[in-house]
């Protein structure tokens, strides 16, 4: 299956929620160059405020991950639907459609998350911000620093 998908995964807690420091967080992009390497290729992009939101990369000859997102080739077509994570809040029951990529497009598709560590952990929140770039077919380094054909914006606010 040809396709170039790219995870970026940016994390943080409330000290992150305001000032200088979400200025930073929120100047994370969304999508980065991409690693040459045989297709499919799997491209995973981690930033936290652990780090300053320094970008950490991995990328491997593979398809994503099946927890995360299903992918099915139908008549030239690939359908295209992200996982949200199991435990992230708020819960997504209503959840936009899947996408049907031609060769040659690529979809950009977010969705953020609250997280509640244990109370023997302190009981404190953490967010998270996934955005999905995945592109069918071949495509150049920079494709995800432009804009996708398709878009799915499933951000909603966290208190």
């Amino acid at each position: 299956m040809d396709v170039i998908a790219q995870w970026v995964r940016t994390s943080w807690t409330k000290a992150s929620r305001g000032g200088a420091a979400a200025a930073r967080r929120n100047a994370v992009p969304v999508g980065f160059p991409v690693p040459r390497g045989p297709l499919p290729l799997w491209h995973e992009v981690l930033l936290d405020e652990a780090t300053g939101f320094a970008p950490r990369e991995t990328c491997a000859s593979a398809l994503p991950d099946r927890g995360r997102v299903t992918l099915a080739e139908v008549d030239g077509r690939l359908r295209v639907r992200l996982t949200p994570a199991t435990f992230g809040m708020p819960d997504r029951r209503r959840r936009p459609p899947a996408v049907w990529l031609r060769a040659g497009e690529w979809v950009r598709w977010h969705i953020n998350y609250r997280f509640s560590m244990p109370v023997a952990l302190g009981g404190a929140w953490s967010y998270r911000l996934d955005t999905l770039n995945l592109a069918y077919g071949p495509a150049g380094p920079d494709l995800f620093a432009g804009t996708p054909t398709r878009l799915v914006d499933e951000r909603t606010a966290l208190r």
